[in-house]
């Protein structure tokens, strides 16, 4: 890809790898749709969907994960900042898959939430500590 380089010079939140279900909305939306999350940091995502949302459009998304032997999930409102056709081929080269992906940025993540998601980027999602209850708005 080219100028991969400056794209990570111009990042101010390392990228974690994850493939994780999501569920989000839109303000114009009541109905739930499904997404998947590719990466994460502390500034926000990268989701892959089959649904075309114009950048601009706040979502409320939440994102399931595992936790020990159970589910857990964090909730956030980020908001679109760049969108991309996209799809996914076999190794055959047959597309299977179409749709977009998009870069999310975080508006508001609760303390609790905030908390999770920082121990999954990290890697150390097994700690029961209790989290702090505060709100955070970048």
């Amino acid at each position: 890809m080219e100028g991969s380089s400056n794209n990570r010079e111009r990042r101010r939140y390392p990228r974690v790898f994850i493939d994780l279900p999501a569920a989000y909305r839109d303000a114009n939306d009541s109905c739930l749709r499904g997404a998947i999350v590719v990466n994460a940091s502390e500034g926000g995502f990268l989701i892959e969907s089959t649904r075309d949302i114009p950048v601009g459009t706040e979502l409320s998304i939440t994102v399931l994960f595992p936790k020990g032997y159970r589910l857990t999930d964090f909730k956030a409102v980020a908001e679109i900042v760049w969108q991309e056709p996209y799809s996914k081929e076999d190794l055959k080269g047959n597309q299977y898959w179409k749709g977009y992906q998009y870069g999310l940025e975080f508006i508001q993540i609760f303390g609790e939430d905030r908390w999770k998601l920082n121990l999954l980027i990290s890697g150390r999602f097994e700690s029961e500590k209790n989290p702090p209850s505060q709100s955070y708005q970048p």
